[in-house]
């Protein structure tokens, strides 16, 4: 199993001998798989799903590719720089206070933002390569975040963006334009995080998606489910229960 993100609707792909179902995650929508065994998700070669049984999870040391621009601070790291597109200088707020310094292509800047599950955004600088934008994101980033670990963005859920901090957060800034995401989730108290594929959907938010299942509200960080063989059928196994569950 595997996961597809968009800023605009998730899927799950599914890879059965070679060939590749995807499954749009649609609010309401029931999912029905047991997760199995656990190994490299293998590899996606010309739209054809090529497996590999190296236990190696997510993906093996033959699988594993590293985006070095996600590392770069301005001084290229590949052997001919080739980033010569517009990019966008960002901020991200995930609820209630955390907020976030990124980068990406100028063309793709709402679509990253949904991406990542951001609540709010606003774009800070327009650059004309992705060597400058490196460079003021490094420099942004001595005074904010540059990550999100998935635990705060489950911590998000239940809460609202604290507007004061964020505003006050971006006054040193000239905005050129300001985000506001809805990702019809309606969690009344935090979800509780778990690796399930079971269970009626709630939303996607980033690459969480909430499930409700039992009379509990779950976050499964959908790269936790990439590289799982499953079969059709809810799973037996037991799953933390919330307190709500019981009231």
């Amino acid at each position: 199993m595997g996961y597809e993100p968009s800023g605009r609707g998730s899927a799950l792909l599914v890879g059965d001998d070679g060939a590749i179902e995807r499954h749009p995650i649609e609010s309401g929508d029931a999912l029905a798989y047991t997760l199995e065994s656990r190994h490299c998700a293998g590899t996606i070669h010309d739209g054809e799903h090529r497996s590999c049984t190296r236990p190696s999870a997510p993906y093996c040391e033959f699988h594993t590719r590293t985006w070095v621009c996600a590392r770069c601070t301005g001084t290229c790291l590949k052997d001919e720089m080739d980033c010569y597109q517009d990019h966008a200088v960002y901020i991200a707020a995930f609820a209630p206070d955390t907020f976030k310094v990124g980068v990406t292509k100028l063309r793709r800047l709402e679509t990253r933002l949904r991406e990542q599950g951001a609540d709010r955004g606003a774009h800070v600088h327009t650059v004309s390569n992705g060597r400058i934008a490196r460079e003021i994101e490094a420099e942004i980033a001595q005074r904010l975040v540059d990550r999100v670990r998935t635990p705060t963005k489950i911590a998000s859920l239940a809460t609202t963006v604290d507007e004061g901090a964020w505003n006050a957060t971006l006054e040193e800034f000239e905005v050129i334009d300001r985000f506001a995401f809805d990702y019809g989730l309606e969690c009344t108290s935090q979800p509780v995080p778990e690796t399930i594929a079971a269970g009626t959907v709630v939303g996607v938010k980033g690459r969480l998606l909430v499930l409700e299942n039992g009379g509990t509200t779950y976050a499964v960080d959908m790269r936790d489910l990439v590289g799982y063989d499953v079969t059709e059928g809810t799973t037996d196994r037991d799953l933390q229960s919330s307190l709500d569950s019981f009231g």
